[in-house]
C-alpha cells in the first residue's frame, strides 16, 4: 500500500510512518547485536573484540551502499509525489541497475583491502585472525545488504513503510536460529555469526523483492523500462555518490577512532564494542525520523508543496528533542543493564569504560537528533553536497579529537570524539536548509497553499 505524504497532518503522517521504520531498524540492529551477544558468551571476550573491531569497517562498506541505495530512492520518491507513474518505472529500473553495478565493483575493492587495513588500524595479534575471518565473510556477501536496502528504499519511497519491517522480523528471527545453530551447536566460532548475518539478510532481500513485484503493479518493470533516459542515471548519481561518500566519510572517522581504542588492547575494545551497540540501539528513533522525513521531502517536493517541508520541519525537530532526551536517559540510567547481554559477568573495568561511553553520549544526543533530521530533509530535496561536506567537518573533528584528546585525558577523549563531531556536523547541515527552504518560499511567495493539519 502506498503512502500519500503531500496530503494529510504531517505529524500524523510522521508517527504512522515511523513506527513501523523504528520497529524494522531496531530488528536489523539485531543482526550485529545478535552475532556480538552470542559470540561474547558462547566464544569469549577475545572473540568479540574480533568483532567489535571490525565494525567500522563494515560500516564503511555498508555506509557507501547504504547511502548509494538511499540516494537511488530519492528520484523514485519525487516521481510519486509527482504522480508520474511512467517516470516511477524508470527511476526505479535504472536504480536496480546501478545499485547492482556498484555493488560488485565495492565488494570487490572492500575484499583486497581488508587485510591491510585490518594492519593499518592497530588490530591486536591476538584477534587478527578472527577479525579477518569475520570481515571477509561479510565483504563477500554484502551484495545482500545491497538489494534489501535497494527494495526497501523503494517500498519506502512510494510510502510503504510496514513490508520492510515484516521481513526484517522474519529475517532477525532466522539470524537469531542461525547464529545459535552455527556457533553453540557446531562451533563455527566467528566465521558462524557472518554466515548467518549473510543468510538471514538474502532471506529478507528475496522477500522484500518478491512483494514489491507481486503487490504492486507500478513496479512490474518491462524491458523498456530499463532503457531510461540517461538523465535518470544521471540524477541517480548526483544525489547517490554524494550520499554514499558522507556515509563513507563518516565510517573513515569511526575507523580512526577505532584505530585509537585498540591501542589500549582487548578488554577496553569489548567493552567500546558493547557500548557502541546500545548506543545504536536507542539512536534507531532518530535515523527513523531522518527516512521519514527524506521520504516525505521529496514527495512534497515533487508535488511543490514546499510549505509543506517547511511546517514538517518545525514538528519534526519537537519529536526529535523529545526522543533524544529519553534516549540519552536509557543510555545514562540503563546503558550497563545492556552491557551485560553481550559479555558474561563483565568486569567492573568494562562496566566503566562503557559507563563513560554512554554519559559523554547521552549529552549530545539533541546535536545529533538534529544532523539526522537535516541531513535527510536536505537529501530529499535533492541537495546531497552540502550532507557530504558535513560528513567531512564530522570526520575532521571526530580526528582531531581522537588523536589528540587521549593523550592528556585517556579514554575520555575517545568519549569525546563522537560529540564532538556530531556538532561540527549539526551546524552547517542546520544554516544549508534554513538559507535552502527559505530561498525557496521566497521564489514561490505568490502561490496560495491549502491550509495544512498540525
Amino acid at each position: 500500500m502506498t503512502n500519500d505524504m503531500t496530503k494529510g497532518s504531517p505529524l500524523k503522517i510522521f508517527i504512522f510512518f515511523s513506527i513501523p521504520l523504528l520497529i524494522g531498524n531496531i530488528f536489523q540492529q539485531l543482526y550485529s547485536m545478535v552475532d556480538t551477544i552470542i559470540v561474547g558468551r558462547f566464544v569469549g571476550v577475545d572473540a568479540l573484540a574480533a568483532v567489535g573491531t571490525t565494525g567500522s569497517m563494515f560500516f564503511l562498506v555498508n555506509g557507501m551502499i547504504l547511502g548509494l541505495t538511499s540516494g537511488f530512492g530519492v528520484l523514485v520518491s519525487q516521481k510519486f509525489g509527482a504522480k508520474d507513474e511512467a517516470g516511477i518505472k524508470k527511476a526505479a529500473a535504472s536504480n536496480i541497475i546501478l545499485t547492482i553495478i556498484s555493488t560488485v565493483i565495492i565488494t570487490v575493492i572492500a575484499l583486497l583491502v581488508k587485510t591491510p587495513l585490518l594492519r593499518l588500524m592497530n588490530t591486536p595479534d591476538n584477534i587478527f585472525k578472527d577479525a579477518n575471518t569475520y570481515i571477509t565473510i561479510i565483504f563477500a556477501g554484502i551484495i545482500t545488504q545491497s538489494l534489501y536496502n535497494m527494495a526497501a528504499g523503494i517500498l519506502r519511497a512510494l510510502g510503504d513503510s510496514k513490508t520492510p519491517l515484516y521481513f526484517l522480523i522474519i529475517a532477525s528471527v532466522l539470524n537469531i536460529i542461525l547464529d545459535l545453530v552455527f556457533i553453540a551447536k557446531f562451533n563455527m566460532g566467528v566465521a558462524g555469526a557472518a554466515y548467518a548475518t549473510n543468510i538471514a539478510q538474502g532471506f529478507a532481500a528475496v522477500l522484500c523483492i518478491i512483494y514489491s513485484y507481486k503487490k504492486f503493479k507500478i513496479l512490474r518493470l518491462k524491458k523498456e523500462d530499463f532503457k531510461a533516459e540517461k538523465e535518470y542515471y544521471k540524477t541517480h548519481l548526483k544525489i547517490g555518490i554524494p550520499m554514499g561518500l558522507q556515509f563513507s566519510v563518516t565510517a573513515i572517522g569511526i575507523i580512526i577512532v577505532q584505530s585509537a581504542i585498540n591501542v589500549f588492547g582487548s578488554t577496553v575494545i569489548a567493552a567500546y564494542t558493547a557500548s557502541s551497540k546500545v548506543l545504536q540501539l536507542v539512536m534507531q528513533p532518530a535515523i527513523s525520523f531522518g527516512v521519514t522525513i527524506a521520504t516525505y521531502a521529496g514527495q512534497n517536493l515533487g508535488a511543490k508543496r514546499f510549505d509543506r517541508i517547511k511546517n514538517g520541519i518545525k514538528i519534526m525537530n519537537k519529536v526529535s528533542i523529545i526522543s533524544s532526551l529519553i534516549a540519552g536517559a536509557v543510555l545514562v540510567f540503563l546503558g550497563k543493564y545492556f552491557v551485560m547481554l553481550f559479555i558474561e559477568n563483565p568486569t567492573p573495568e568494562i562496566f566503566s569504560y562503557a559507563q563513560q561511553v554512554f554519559n559523554y553520549s547521552a549529552v549530545f544526543f539533541i546535536p545529533l537528533g538534529f544532523i539526522l533530521v537535516y541531513r535527510s530533509v536536505l537529501q530529499g530535496m535533492g541537495d546531497s553536497f552540502v550532507p557530504m561536506m558535513a560528513g567531512v567537518a564530522e570526520l575532521l573533528a571526530r580526528a582531531a579529537v581522537a588523536f589528540t584528546l587521549p593523550k592528556f585525558i585517556g579514554f575520555a577523549g575517545i568519549c569525546l570524539s563522537d560529540p564532538v563531531a556530531w556538532v561540527a556536523a549539526a551546524v552547517p547541515l542546520m544554516i544549508a536548509y534554513y538559507k535552502k527552504i527559505n530561498k525557496i518560499m521566497d521564489e514561490n511567495k505568490d502561490v496560495e497553499y491549502e491550509d495544512i493539519a498540525i
